[in-house]
């Protein structure tokens, strides 16, 4: 229970009576000695008090400079410990004078549920200067703000205080607070109290994974052989055989779906197949269809059906109405693109499918309930759960490895229940069909022989441009042979039946690119038609066949599934896990496109980075331009400018796209797409920013002509690395912007690149700030004489803006760096301190208060001590080489087939290594031909002093046939098994198998893969998607880079070798547990907290941006701050998605507010991350989700916004259950 504190107007001090009144009525703070009596203020020595900790949480800011308290007119010194609330340590030493900064608005916690004991140590007064002078500007800044009245200052949420963790924290924290040292940092208090977490939210991670399901895929990879015989005509199956009187009861129901696959660019551009091939698929259908009702088509990708749109007249376009609206057209999935479901994270996956499902809902009016994934190269629970959430019952998928195949046919599990690993009910089920066969083309569709299937691909009759390669064309359908074809194909279907639990059959009938020419709509629909006819006269037959839709097809099988449940209980089984790692046939195993092209799988994380950012400044600046009436933003074209990146970042995660298997001038159209749209999310974020912190809205129009916020990186083509601007630097003082992306309150460094080391950065009221001055290294040998790199730690509210100031000033005292160079010679050292050893004699280091971490004398890392516990933890890093087999079949851009293990990366002399020492950050970098790597540590207390920065710049476009890989190597006994992510959304633990090949044994990873033992866990956050491996115990290996001269066979037709020099960005987190190993056999995982907001602190940097020119007049906010205070701490903000209006080009006056909610492992530490959140079940009260802005309405959705739940209502609080991801309709004002 906490306690106001009493008035204390006009004072500087607390009067004895606020002391009394703060401990009236509690149980007894413990103390040293510890008094009989009630708590009361001495009558003589403050030693009578001894050491006392109470705790402070104040409504608007950070409370650095308190140093002491009055009690009875004796005045007791405090150390103020705490970054959020402050930890006070009442101390009996010598008095200190209470400053007027104090006479704000507190609230005490009473000692008695949170005091300890503490040995207070000297204070001195150069240390205590030096660690609180950065906290000191928010105060300057508060009253500034409060004087202008222009902005409120976020609320802190009272949190309840962890009594054991605290304690515990004291214990270490007496040992020398306020290190000047590397191992301190000179910005914060070195120790913070934990994250507040509701215990109740640790019950569904340790719950998780107790369901049963019928099938989990773990379970199914240990019992299948993967031995692969001979099958006979169906090669990778088996022989299946019936007796003709199965069906004489329920007869046979055959549904035939035509469909046309149309990849949105792979051999040729989007463009040139949509100008080649697509446009005349739908100008066709329009005409065939309408020529017989029985007749059905569908379509999945939004990105041609909405290109085509734009071409058409009205009739066309109602003539497609029309055939949706009576049924012969189905739309399924509507996703903008069939998304690649290994390397997309799950916010360009559901992006996309809203692209797509808003066009859909404003052109079209339907609502698509049915999935379908033909081609994308293995599959994902995450995008089962997107389509449930969607609104989606039903989808279907095929690419799945032929052993799986075979072991589902065998069960008749093809139809299943597909339930997320984490689900302890079933509120996640979707009904998912598997295709059983090789393929979604016509000869591996209709039954289990393609020799036979082809004979019914009518667009490869004799005459054609391409024939069966089984030897024997298809037969134009006629009276005379009617009777023996319609057998022929009937005995393939029923074959296929017999792999299914009912007598519903579907029958794909289509391709890529399929139903171009009328000849074909002609050929296949004339033909099938008449073998119909004749199976459906003859009742020997005992079927019923006819075209259909997916939809079609998924109504009679819910139907006969109805009919057949026992108990309610449905006739399909339910099943849990992933499809992945994908074989099509033999060892070829499709984990080489999880890292193909790399260098456009970290572009596209940067642009989705870029997106989001865009999406929520935009959406907030618009609601400031509405109440301000600025004209110039609200006719701007941004809104044009936000969907076309949105469309950009979808067409990306197509199967061909963010997989590197596409032509070499594909991937350059990709690019270049993507390149265009980062540069216009730039300016809708300089514009957006611009105006959220401007002080007087109405001058916008003076500044908006050029971009005035310049954002700090510049990418000069799609094919170049980011670089940093240089800001050119004077007396003049300019704007330095930066915004943080996260919903959590944040300390980031901010490095940006400057003319001059004489520079000084200052809060918006005028502070200076600590700053490091590092060299910009021109070459690995070569500094620059007219670059350097300034960092600053940065505090920025959740998803605000925060203001500094920049200026050159000579009378500035920077922290400049310090360099060791070895193995190597630098003559030209410019201002800096540098020292040239000509090899290492003893061990490189580098720490912070969390971590020590030593290097061997190449400058990989070798060793982490967690000084959490003060072990030692063989942590190593080195490089590898894969080869390609001598086999027949090659590596290439879809398939990994390497020469065996990984062979290490050989250097016959020592790299250059520059290590660098820093107030700010340290870091240790060598130079390899193949590989810059860098290390690095931040002296941050908070989420990124924890870990440890990995960066990477690779270059292989000189090697020939090889992949490169980074290998962790750890003392963690790790038992064969690990875990990756999928999608960025959830975890899927692994088993490293013997009885696979190497290759089968690579996972894709969006943004981790851990490895862990009963003691401690090791992460690897990633910045970009991936291939993972772990095999060996204790290792984690990641595919950085492959250079491949040869196609592998699947239709590409090239190899890859397109390479450019490319960037990884990592974090190893090693963190300290307590697991039960033969729990975690269990089919489910989590990362702690501190791993999630780790990973989303890497994805989503903090933005800055500069004045471009200085302009006297201009004059900002100190800080623009949305939200009310930080969500809670498993809480992200997907999106805050501007709607579309009807009308084109337009935005509607609402947004998609797009929430997740993540799930936790709480026996991992959560102290000193700095964060200022707490867990609170899920909920978040609506009116104080913001700060300067009023919700008028939020009312839930469907993920996707084309369902409204039939009790849809304005929402006073948000309920979110852990794992969830909801989207709400949200309109501010």
């Amino acid at each position: 229970m906490d306690f106001p504190l009493a008035s204390y107007a006009g004072s500087h001090l607390w009067k004895s009576r606020e002391i009394k009144y703060l401990f009236q009525g509690q149980s007894r703070p413990q103390m040293s000695p510890s008094p009989t009596s009630e708590p009361h203020c001495p009558e003589s020595d403050p030693g009578e008090l001894g050491n006392l900790r109470v705790i402070v949480f104040f409504k608007y800011v950070f409370l650095p400079r308190l140093s002491g308290l009055v009690c009875d007119g004796k005045f007791f010194p405090v150390r103020v410990r705490l970054y959020f609330g402050a930890e006070i340590v009442l101390c009996n030493s010598s008095p200190l004078s209470l400053p007027p900064q104090i006479q704000r608005d507190l609230k005490f916690m009473s000692p008695g549920l949170c005091g300890s004991i503490l040995t207070c140590g000297a204070l001195e007064d150069g240390s205590l200067k030096g660690q609180l002078s950065m906290l000191q500007e928010k105060i300057d800044h508060l009253e500034r703000l409060l004087a202008e009245n222009n902005e409120i200052i976020s609320n802190i949420r009272d949190s309840v205080i962890n009594l054991s963790e605290s304690v515990e924290d004291s214990a270490k924290s007496s040992q020398g607070n306020f290190s000047h040292g590397a191992a301190g940092s000179p910005l914060l208090p070195s120790k913070q109290l934990s994250l507040t977490v509701n215990p109740e939210d640790c019950l569904f991670a340790s719950q998780s994974g107790s369901q049963n399901s019928d099938v989990q895929m773990l379970d199914v990879y240990s019992l299948i052989p993967f031995d692969n015989p001979d099958g006979g005509v169906w090669k990778q199956g088996f022989d299946i055989t019936y007796t003709s009187n199965e069906w004489d009861t329920k007869p046979l129901q055959v549904f035939v779906v035509p469909h046309s696959h149309n990849d949105p660019g792979w051999l040729k551009t989007f463009n040139d197949y949509f100008r080649e091939k697509t446009q005349y698929i739908f100008n066709n259908m329009v005409v065939k269809l309408k020529e017989d009702p029985r007749r059905k088509f569908m379509w999945s990708e939004i990105s041609y059906l909405s290109k085509w749109w734009d071409t058409i007249d009205t009739q066309k376009k109602d003539a497609v109405k029309s055939l949706l609206e009576n049924g012969q057209f189905e739309i399924v999935t509507g996703g903008w693109v069939m998304p690649d479901e290994a390397a997309s994270h799950y916010f360009a996956l559901i992006d996309q499918l809203i692209e797509g499902h808003q066009w859909l809902e404003k052109n079209l009016g339907v609502k698509p309930r049915s999935g379908w994934a033909i081609d994308p190269f293995g599959h994902s629970p995450t995008m089962a759960y997107l389509l449930k959430r969607a609104g989606f019952s039903h989808m279907l998928i095929q690419r799945v490895h032929y052993a799986v195949k075979k072991h589902f046919s065998l069960h008749k599990t093809l139809e299943f229940f597909w339930r997320q690993n984490w689900d302890l009910g079933s509120v996640t089920d979707i009904l998912c069909h598997m295709m059983p066969f090789y393929s979604y083309d016509i000869p591996h569709t209709c039954g289990p022989d393609p020799k036979i299937c082809c004979q019914f691909d009518f667009k490869r009759l004799p005459g054609g441009r391409f024939g069966c390669p089984w030897g024997v064309p298809p037969e134009t359908i006629y009276l005379g042979n009617v009777q023996n074809r319609a057998e022929m194909l009937l005995d393939q279907y029923r074959k296929k039946s017999k792999l299914f639990r009912t007598t519903v059959l579907l029958a794909p009938l289509g391709d890529d690119f399929r139903y171009c020419e009328r000849t074909e709509w002609d050929h296949q629909f004339k033909n099938y038609q008449m073998l119909f006819d004749y199976m459906n006269s003859q009742p020997k037959f005992n079927v019923k066949i006819q075209f259909g839709t997916l939809s079609d097809y998924f109504d009679a099988l819910d139907k006969e599934d109805a009919s057949s449940r026992k108990d309610s209980q449905s006739i399909f089984p339910v099943l849990s896990g992933d499809f992945f790692t994908y074989a099509d046939r033999d060892d070829h195993y499709w984990s080489g496109y999880f890292t193909s092209r790399p260098f456009y799988k970290r572009m596209d994380r940067i642009l989705e980075s870029h997106l989001r950012t865009a999406e929520i400044l935009y959406y907030l600046a618009l609601k400031q331009a509405q109440k301000y009436k600025i004209n110039t933003f609200l006719s701007s074209s941004h809104y044009m400018a936000l969907t076309e990146a949105r469309r950009n970042v979808g067409l990306f995660q197509h199967h061909d796209a963010i997989t590197g298997t596409a032509k070499d001038w594909v991937v350059v159209d990709y690019g270049t797409r993507l390149f265009h749209s980062l540069m216009n999310l730039k300016n809708i974020i300089g514009h957006s920013a611009l105006l959220l912190i401007l002080k007087d809205k109405n001058s916008y129009d003076s500044y908006s002509s050029d971009i005035l916020l310049e954002m700090d990186l510049k990418q000069k083509s799609q094919s170049s690395l980011p670089q940093k601007n240089i800001i050119s630097l004077s007396a003049e003082p300019r704007y330095l912007v930066v915004y943080n992306p996260s919903e959590q309150h944040r300390n980031s460094m901010v490095s940006v690149w400057v003319s001059s080391p004489t520079v000084q950065v200052s809060s918006a009221s005028g502070k200076p700030v600590e700053i490091q001055v590092s060299a910009v290294w021109d070459t690995a040998s070569t500094i620059s004489q007219t670059a350097y790199e300034i960092s600053f730690l940065a505090q920025m509210p959740p998803l605000g803006l925060k203001v500094y100031t920049i200026l050159e000033s000579p009378s500035s005292k920077p922290h400049l760096a310090e360099y060791v160079l070895y193995n190597g010679n630098i003559e030209d050292k410019g201002i800096f301190n540098m020292k040239n050893i000509k090899s290492a004699e003893e061990d490189i280091t580098l720490e912070n208060s969390f971590i020590k971490l030593r290097f061997g004398l190449s400058g990989l890392l070798e060793e982490m001590v967690n000084k959490e516990d003060g072990k030692r933890h063989e942590v190593k890093v080195q490089f590898s080489w894969y080869g390609t087999t001598s086999k027949k079949d090659k590596s290439g851009a879809y398939l990994f087939l390497p020469d065996g293990e990984a062979k290490p990366y050989v250097y016959t002399t020592l790299p250059f290594v520059i290590v660098q020492h820093g107030r700010l950050y340290s870091d240790v970098t060598c130079f390899f031909e193949h590989v810059t790597h860098r290390v690095r540590l931040y002296n941050i207390q908070g989420i990124e002093g924890q870990s440890v920065e990995v960066s990477n710049i690779v270059d292989i476009r000189k090697e020939h046939n090889y992949e490169i890989a980074m290998r962790i190597s750890s003392s963690i006994n790790s038992q064969n098994r690990f875990y990756t992510d999928l999608n960025g959304y959830q975890i899927q633990p692994r088993m490293t198998m013997s009885k696979l090949p190497l290759q089968a044994n690579v996972y894709p990873m969006a943004t981790m893969a851990y490895v862990q033992d009963a003691e401690h866990r090791l992460t690897l956050l990633s910045a970009q998607s991936l291939g993972v491996s772990s095999l060996k115990n204790g290792q984690i290996e990641v595919i950085m880079d492959r250079r491949l001269m040869q196609d592998d066979n699947r239709g590409l037709d090239q190899g890859v070798h397109d390479n450019k020099i490319t960037a990884n960005l990592f974090r190893i987190l090693l963190e300290k547990s307590v697991v039960n190993m033969e729990e975690e056999k269990k089919p489910v995982s989590y990362p702690s907290l501190l791993s999630h907001i780790t990973s989303s602190f890497l994805n989503h940097p903090v933005f800055s941006m500069t004045e471009k020119i200085p302009t006297p007049t201009l004059q900002l906010l100190g800080e623009f701050s949305p939200l009310l205070s930080s969500l809670p701490c498993d809480i992200h903000l997907v999106n805050l998605r501007t709607i579309q209006s009807k009308v084109d080009g337009r935005h509607s006056e609402e947004a998609a507010l797009i929430l997740h909610r993540r799930g936790f492992d709480c026996r991992f530490s959560s102290r000193d991350t700095g964060l200022l959140c707490t867990t609170t079940q899920g909920k978040i009260l609506v009116q104080k989700l913001f700060n300067t802005f009023a919700v008028t309405s939020l009312i839930p959705s469907s993920l996707s916004l084309l369902h409204s739940p039939p009790d849809a209502r304005n929402l006073s609080e948000i309920n979110l259950s852990p794992m969830e991801i909801s989207t709400f309709r949200i309109q501010l004002r």
